[in-house]
């Protein structure tokens, strides 16, 4: 039971401890951020109802909306009716922000752990055929292709490959998460992963070049080591020294960048969906930037940092699966 509680409990209420303390942190400086901004938020709502109003409309509105008390109770009272799961309404949308994340997030979320699965695999396949073949020519052209895929920003990647695969080719649709004119409900599993997949596609590539020039740098050093020469010396060959070896000691690392993308990935997400049209979480914090929803950009702020700490949380409690000695350690 002690062995229960130190190993399991007690980590997990450190870091629920730590999750909440980072996004008490996240949520100040996001509120203060908001306050610093030149653009007014009650301008935006007015030029959004598309009509004149008086001065003494605008003030009821300002009082209604609490923008003419000091940030300091405004924060307060924000972060009063947060904890009571009343998270706003976004001027945007005209619906409670929780409404609009839930819908988003989902589309969100199935771009994301499509793109983070890609970029994970093919980072790491990647990286081991480099570190096995170092220094002849495929070790060579997955290097150079690695450093010019990840020196491309990810809107023009995007667009390139909306190019040539929607418009040229006609392989996939040119944006949005179903076909036009067809009901959420009517939507098929296929239909989804049809215009999921030229998004997931730019996204991974965004981050499969970290993982694999670095899971190459480990795999090397593994490879060098005195027990892996050894091991060559007694007739083991190159993909069996890999697999009772390599993949054990350069597993963990790549599982560290790999959840460590989380924020890349979610940051690459608003660019991706802006590019393909494609409703998530992503183009909604674009518009709500844009449009100066503060509710909305302030509840979309906390989910994502809340989705980065998750990842993170995972990553660790999963080090102790993969390497033994760090659960002993811990212990």
């Amino acid at each position: 039971m002690q062995s229960l509680w130190r190993r399991l409990v007690c980590p997990l209420l450190v870091y629920g401890v730590k999750i909440i303390a980072l996004l008490l942190a996240v949520s100040i400086i996001a509120f203060a951020l908001v306050c610093l901004s030149p653009v007014d938020p009650v301008q935006q709502y007015i030029l959004g109802l598309g009509t004149a109003i008086s001065p003494e409309q605008r003030a009821e509105i300002e009082a209604y909306w609490g923008v003419d008390e000091p940030p300091v109770e405004r924060y307060v009272h924000w972060l009063g009716e947060l904890l009571q799961g009343n998270w706003g309404e976004s001027a945007l949308y005209r619906r409670p922000v929780l409404d609009v994340i839930g819908e988003r997030f989902a589309n969100s979320l199935a771009l994301m752990l499509c793109a983070w699965v890609l970029c994970g695999v093919i980072g790491f396949v990647l990286g081991c055929i480099m570190g096995v073949y170092q220094g002849r020519w495929p070790d060579r052209l997955l290097k150079k292709i690695s450093y010019l895929i990840s020196s491309i920003p990810t809107f023009w990647l995007g667009l390139v490959l909306l190019l040539v695969f929607a418009v040229w080719l006609k392989w996939f649709p040119t944006g949005f998460s179903a076909p036009i004119g067809v009901t959420q409900d009517s939507v098929t599993l296929g239909q989804r992963l049809y215009h999921l997949a030229l998004p997931a596609v730019t996204l991974s590539l965004m981050s499969f070049a970290n993982i694999a020039l670095h899971t190459r740098q480990k795999l090397i050093d593994v490879l060098n080591s005195e027990y892996v020469l050894f091991a060559r010396a007694r007739g083991e060959g190159r993909w069996t020294v890999l697999r009772r070896h390599g993949l054990r000691n350069i597993l963990l690392p790549a599982l560290t960048l790999q959840f460590a993308s989380f924020a890349e990935l979610f940051g690459g997400s608003v660019l991706a969906e802006n590019v393909f049209s494609y409703p998530g979480l992503g183009s909604a914090a674009a518009s709500a930037g844009l449009n100066a929803d503060v509710p909305l950009l302030l509840g979309i702020t906390l989910i994502s940092a809340l989705f980065v700490c998750v990842g993170n949380t995972i990553a660790n409690l999963l080090y102790g699966v993969i390497d033994p000695q760090i659960r002993e350690v811990a212990a």
